[in-house]
């Protein structure tokens, strides 16, 4: 028989405060927030690319991405675009309010078969807020790892988000960081103009045996960014992918994220390129 402390609902809620946020860009918001119990605040752990369900009583629940490191505990970070009701409700709320957190959930990053090898990852618009995570993760543990690479594009430089840390982290000189944008209409920006998978012209040679690629972006990137991969030379088996797909439950209970036998709130979503290969749809 189970005590009774050890029993955990795992569809139970727990108090969080909003400790900071701040719009990023339009309808974008940088959410910071910690447990009420200081307790569980600190003792809390998960993995870069796992996900949490936030929610407010009486208007819903979503699922959201954790755009925070594990290496830095005590604050939980997630990158909220306003779409739905309960996004719209988030917005409204101010500093020290509550909102509802469960999690975390989902398969992360592998983060050991990562330990001593090159890290390049590739993001595209919002898909850089869960690769934020692991982006933060190895720069906090840099002495684990080879040689990092980080690509990042987006639609225009007024879409860059996390634009003042990113450029921070571009003066650093044991990462390179090349940025893009597709178009530019304002003169001022100094980077590279064009699709991201531009920048991979501008990398210096790579082992592909020594390499971990990671990628995360709109639904049409990742045909473009895999190609790039697999003409490196990079096994199938060493492409991370971070994938969504109608997450409702968490726990793999309600079924709206399941493709065949995998679902993504279970075996995702993060998923190598191997693991997708039967299963497109999943992209």
């Amino acid at each position: 028989m189970i005590a009774a402390q050890e029993y955990q609902n795992p569809f139970q809620p727990e108090p969080a405060r909003i400790v900071r946020q701040y719009d990023l860009i339009d309808n974008h918001r940088f959410l910071q927030v910690r447990h009420r119990n200081m307790n569980r605040a600190m003792s809390f752990t998960y993995r870069p690319g796992q996900f949490m369900m936030v929610s407010l009583p009486g208007v819903g629940e979503s699922p959201f991405c954790l755009s925070s490191t594990p290496s830095r505990p005590g604050i939980i970070e997630f990158g909220i675009r306003r779409v739905g009701k309960v996004t719209k409700a988030i917005f409204q709320k101010k500093d020290n309010d509550t909102v509802y957190i469960r999690g975390p959930y989902g398969q992360g990053f592998s983060l050991e078969d990562m330990i001593g090898k090159d890290i390049l990852i590739v993001a595209g618009g919002l898909g850089v807020m869960p690769l934020r995570s692991i982006l933060y993760y190895v720069m906090d543990n840099r002495d684990q790892f080879g040689r990092v690479f980080f690509l990042y594009g987006a639609r225009n430089p007024d879409e860059i988000l996390f634009k003042t840390e990113f450029f921070q982290l571009k003066e650093r000189e044991d990462i390179t960081c090349l940025y893009t944008v597709d178009k530019d209409t304002t003169g001022k920006w100094t980077e590279n103009v064009g699709v991201v998978t531009t920048l991979f012209s501008k990398l210096p040679p790579i082992d592909p045996s020594n390499v971990n690629a990671i990628v995360c972006g709109p639904p049409v990137m990742y045909r473009f960014c895999i190609e790039k991969f697999l003409n490196l030379k990079i096994p199938k088996t060493q492409i991370q992918m971070s994938l969504e797909r109608r997450m409702h439950c968490g726990i793999g209970k309600c079924g709206h994220c399941v493709l065949d036998h995998l679902y993504t709130c279970i075996d995702g979503p993060i998923f190598t390129y191997w693991d997708t290969l039967h299963f497109r749809e999943l992209i």
